[in-house]
């Protein structure tokens, strides 16, 4: 897939336009929209109704997008492991246990010549959030599936 610009650290989340700037605003409108009419019509079944369906789109939402995340991220935390087995030296092999998801989905951008490295830092305790651990990769290994 041919992109218009190189992904880095500054540019790797993604958005998506039908999600983040269309679906979600129009639910957090009709969200508003339904409480004040709640708030200003009084309490009736059809408002209370209104809001609560209102609240629930808006957390199916949210929902759903997590649910792609952490799937994804279960992908991911494989991925590296099959990967880290072939890559890092015997002595690093039986400590990639030790690796939680959120570190193994960040090491997801190294090259593999850094992540040898990168693994010793995090298992060391010098590197231990997944910003940290993006910001320290040099050769940036872009993931435009990424949801």
């Amino acid at each position: 897939m041919a992109q218009a610009q190189s992904q880095n650290y500054a540019n790797h989340a993604r958005m998506v336009p039908a999600f983040h700037f269309v679906a979600l605003p129009i639910l957090a409108i009709n969200l508003f929209w339904s409480v004040g009419q709640f708030v200003t019509t009084g309490l009736s079944f059809e408002t209370l109704l209104a809001a609560f369906v209102a609240l629930a789109l808006v957390i199916i939402a949210l929902c759903a997008r997590l649910f792609a995340l952490w799937a994804q991220d279960r992908v991911i935390r494989l991925e590296m492991r099959l990967k880290l087995t072939e890559i890092l030296p015997d002595e690093l092999k039986f400590r990639i246990g030790e690796l939680s998801t959120s570190h193994l989905v960040a090491l997801r951008f190294a090259s593999d010549a850094e992540l040898p490295d990168l693994v010793r830092k995090v298992l060391g305790g010098s590197l231990t959030e997944g910003k940290a651990i993006k910001k320290a990769i040099t050769s940036w290994q872009a993931d435009y599936q990424r949801v």
